[in-house]
């Protein structure tokens, strides 16, 4: 019973390590150091494997989400043995993914190349495209994302997503975790050695290519960061000390091409501003000659439902983007009729947003078009491939003053990098709290202000357009891969054990 539990001891701790592989500490090695010990640990005791690996995933994304805690107590009002409690059903439930692909490792085949090379990186990769999409999915976390932008690996993100980079890490792992194997030839170790090292020296070439063009001239931008607490932000008492707090950011901000708020940066719906305000507000950016969008609830054409938006409030059309991918529990309420209990303890203004729909068109600013997403939708690479087809530049506006002076802030800015990346093409964040930042289409930030501070922050982005290989292609390729791994080392598993048997 003590072997046991230390055995799942120690699996909880190389799990809790990979909360410095990402941002902030973006120490991108710890997530293949902790991967490997995963799998040294399934090598020893495959009998284990299930608990091995979901204990693994347990620690790993309650160190990576404490934050989910900061949001429900903190903020929400949730009292605090429940907010700790529903703040651990997220990782148990997680790391069930890493749980079944530890048993199909090990489950599906005795040769130990064959577990590691082959089943343990398929099924790794595969599980965590499942948890990017069942239930709505929650992509944060995937192993990938801590290679972004400083391994070698982060140069796979535009040819095969951020899946192609979580399959090259567990790949990785597999390497590492067969070569202090005893018993193993000098050749084969020397093989796997050379493995390795192509596996990550094609990523740094990579890193060198360049996959689209510029496009258009470059764009001026002020992205305004106006720090307002979550417990304020809906509070009438402050209602106009936060639109008295734009507006002056407005008037203050250097001349821009485009002038961009957080999301819901003016908590109220936008036939509901008091009168005047629209006007002023308008007046001074016309007079800039910028472009102001802001993030503001709207409601729907019909009026029986509201959309989470970003508008160009200063166009004469107004042209918008409403949020398509909603957040269970703070934008819709799933299963009411069995977690609508939940909400007698939480104070969660405006839960019952409805979805923008998908192929919705960019804004135009100037010479460039721009594909909104707001908060987590940066986080669904594929989702992104249609908008960011038909634009040049993407932009995010989130608030995450939800989550508290937390890492949430920094590993979303990682999630935007990826896409990116992945798209070839700028992105932009405006934030409430941070992390405000322009990122090229290298995935590298071109500026970042200091989280926690009223800011405006004033850069210059290149438009760029053409499709890289994962948008011309999406998850489609890396996941047939995983598929065919599985099915390939799974039936030669059975064909061996029925010939074996026959004999």
């Amino acid at each position: 019973m003590l072997q046991r539990l230390a055995l799942y001891l120690l699996a909880a701790l190389a799990g809790a390590s990979t909360v410095l592989a990402f941002a902030p500490h973006r120490l991108y090695w710890v997530a293949l150091l902790a991967l490997t010990v995963l799998v040294l640990l399934l090598q020893r005791w495959p009998q284990r494997a299930f608990g091995i690996g979901w204990s693994w995933g347990v620690a790993a994304y309650t160190s990576q989400f404490y934050w989910i805690y900061i949001s429900l107590h903190d903020i929400a009002g949730m009292p605090a043995l429940l907010a700790g409690a529903m703040t651990l059903l997220l990782p148990m439930y997680l790391a069930l993914y890493p749980g079944l692909a530890s048993w199909l490792s090990v489950r599906m085949h005795d040769r130990p190349a064959v577990r590691w090379l082959l089943l343990f990186p398929a099924a790794w990769t595969l599980g965590e495209w499942l948890r990017s999409w069942v239930m709505t999915g929650f992509p944060w976390g995937a192993i990938g994302y801590s290679q972004i932008t400083e391994s070698p690996l982060s140069g796979l993100a535009p040819v095969g997503g951020i899946h192609a980079v979580t399959l090259a890490v567990a790949l990785s792992a597999g390497i590492l975790g067969l070569l202090p194997q005893a018993g193993l030839q000098t050749a084969r170790r020397a093989a796997l050695g050379s493995l390795l090292l192509a596996l990550w020296g094609s990523g740094a070439w990579l890193q060198q290519q360049s996959w689209t063009t510029p496009a258009g001239p470059a764009m001026r931008v002020a992205l305004l960061q106006g720090n307002i607490p979550q417990a304020l932000k809906w509070d009438p008492a402050t209602f106009d000390f936060t639109l008295a707090t734009y507006y002056r950011m407005v008037v203050q901000a250097p001349a821009a091409d485009m002038t961009l708020l957080p999301e819901t940066a003016l908590p109220v719906f936008l036939d509901d501003l008091p009168s005047g305000y629209l006007t002023m507000v308008n007046g001074v950016a016309d007079r800039k000659r910028t472009t102001l969008v802001t993030g503001i609830p709207r409601r729907t054409p019909d009026g029986r439902g509201y959309l989470n938006a970003v508008i160009a409030l200063n166009q004469p059309t107004q042209d918008y983007y409403a949020k398509n991918h909603l957040v269970p529990f703070g934008e819709f309420i799933p299963l009411p009729a069995i977690t609508g209990w939940l909400y007698r303890f939480m104070n969660m203004p405006l839960a019952g947003f409805t979805p923008g729909g998908d192929n919705q068109a960019p804004l135009t600013v100037g010479q460039q078009k721009v594909a909104f997403n707001i908060c987590y939708e940066d986080g669904f690479g594929e989702e992104l491939i249609g908008p960011a087809a038909n634009a040049t530049i993407l932009a995010n506006v989130s608030n995450l003053a939800w989550f508290g002076k937390s890492h949430a802030m920094s590993q979303h800015l990682q999630l935007s990098q990826a896409r990116a990346l992945e798209t070839g093409r700028p992105m932009l964040r405006a934030t409430n709290t941070g992390m405000t930042a322009a990122i090229d289409h290298r995935g590298e930030l071109i500026a970042a202000a200091a989280p926690d501070t009223r800011q405006t922050l004033l850069a210059t982005v290149q438009g760029h357009s053409g499709l890289t290989p994962y948008m011309r292609h999406g998850n489609a390729p890396v996941l047939l891969l995983c598929v065919a791994l599985l099915v390939l080392a799974g039936g030669w598993g059975w064909w061996r054990q029925r010939t074996t048997g026959s004999q």
